[in-house]
């Protein structure tokens, strides 16, 4: 062979490698964002606010909810100890129960905010009383989602936004504080829940409520989480279970057979989002089909803009901040804080139609008029929103919010405390040492 085949063959050979390379990095390509850069907005800095004046902000917003008072401000309850240490629950105070919702976002804020001995007592409390460690259970290796305070499961199926929320703070918490031990070996704790979340087979036995058929929390062929894992002839998910920003940590953490699948997991949620949302408002619904199209019929709220869609913004606009993989989530931002803006800034309600009208509160539900929750998770919606003018007055009307108390100070509680964290960009990416 002469020189210039030998030189176009070599060339040739260099360019599949480079391809082939280039194709697999796509997998896990680290985008352009706070995971590559290091580097987090802090809204509340830019629109002229001290750093003093912000941490000082966030810590009475911790020190209220958790350690405030136990009738009209807590949301976290000691509950004793046991062998593991001590015990302790972050409660719904409106129903009264623990959810792991609830208890996955304590987690989640513990561990952000350099709380280990908090972290450890909400998750010894979940696996003390949420966890199935029965084989034979059709839970197995997932929380109940409701418990009475003394740890009496109000069901014992699992709802998977908590473990989404259990599996990343376990997995944070490994690489904030390692070297645990037993339930405290937290990456080996977050690497079994992965595990099962992908790939639990159908369990169909009894439970303390009739017999319940449970499987894998996330559909294989689309990619997507599942509003319960339960068998359903109609399975379809929640959208503000989507959290890509999620996924593309646990496809460079995770479990390693599962990382390919959670990469394309977060690319799946992210073309998702442009779907399930209105074009004009940019509201989602609370339940929708693997299309986007919203589901009807499960419940009142579950073709509009509900309660759990006040997170579906949140979620994709820290998705833009930390990779900036999908320039759609900025249009979505514009979009949704248009039309509340729209609506008056100190004045809107809980729940639209996707269309946007008005629905005021769910009755049955006690909720305020314009909640708190939704005013923090429209404020983290500036993370991705082009509109600054536009974006600093959510900023502004969250930064002017009272600490929520009273009835609603679970949920609108902890969206307005982990709101504060997103946008003064305190709630980061805690990586390996």
């Amino acid at each position: 062979m002469n020189a210039i085949p030998r030189f176009l063959a070599m060339t040739s050979a260099l360019l599949m490698i480079l391809v082939s390379v280039g194709h697999a990095a796509d997998l896990s390509s680290d985008g352009t964002g706070a995971y590559l850069t290091g580097y987090y907005r802090n809204l509340f800095a830019e629109d002229g606010h001290t750093s003093i004046e912000i941490h000082a902000k966030i810590d009475k917003a911790y020190q209220q909810l958790f350690h405030g008072d136990a009738k009209a401000q807590a949301i976290a309850f000691a509950a004793g100890s046991n062998a593991n240490g001590n015990l302790l629950y972050v409660m719904d105070w409106a129903n009264h129960d623990v959810r792991s919702e609830g208890m996955s976002y304590g987690m989640m804020i513990a561990v952000q905010l350099d709380k280990q001995d908090e972290f450890n007592a909400i998750w010894n409390w979940v696996k003390t009383y949420m966890f199935i460690d029965d084989p034979k259970h059709p839970s197995y290796q997932y929380f109940s989602w409701s418990c009475k305070t003394d740890g009496t499961p109000n069901e014992e199926t699992p709802a998977p936004d908590g473990e989404e929320y259990f599996a990343m703070a376990l997995l944070f918490a490994g690489n904030r504080w390692p070297g645990g031990q037993g339930i405290y070996d937290y990456h080996t704790e977050a690497n079994k829940l992965l595990t099962a979340m992908r790939h639990r087979n159908i369990i169909t036995g009894q439970t303390r409520f009739g017999q319940r058929s449970v499987g894998a929390e996330v559909r294989e062929k689309e990619a997507m989480i599942l509003f319960i894992p339960g068998v359903m002839l109609q399975p379809f998910t929640d959208p503000s279970y989507h959290l890509p920003a999620f996924y593309e940590l646990w496809a460079r953490w995770g479990p390693v057979d599962d990382r390919e699948f959670w990469a394309r997991a977060a690319d799946v949620s992210r073309e998702f989002f442009v779907k399930t949302t209105h074009p004009e408002t940019g509201l989602s619904p609370v339940y929708a089909n693997f299309d986007g199209t919203p589901r009807a019929n499960r419940f009142p709220q579950s073709a509009i803009f509900g309660y759990d869609a006040w997170r579906t913004a949140s979620n994709w606009s820290v998705d833009y901040s930390w990779w900036r993989k999908a320039s759609a989530e900025q249009q979505l931002s514009d979009r949704i804080q248009h039309f509340f803006l729209s609506q008056g800034i100190h004045d809107y309600g809980p729940v639209y139609t996707l269309d946007g009208k008005s629905l005021g509160a769910t009755p049955g539900l006690t909720h305020e008029d314009h909640p708190i929750g939704l005013v923090g998770t429209n404020a983290v919606a500036s993370l991705a929103a082009t509109n600054r003018d536009t974006a600093r007055q959510f900023n502004e009307a969250l930064w002017n919010a009272p600490i929520p108390s009273g009835e609603n100070r679970y949920y609108d509680g902890l969206l307005y405390l982990m709101s504060l964290m997103h946008v003064s960009g305190e709630f980061k990416i805690l990586a390996p040492n």
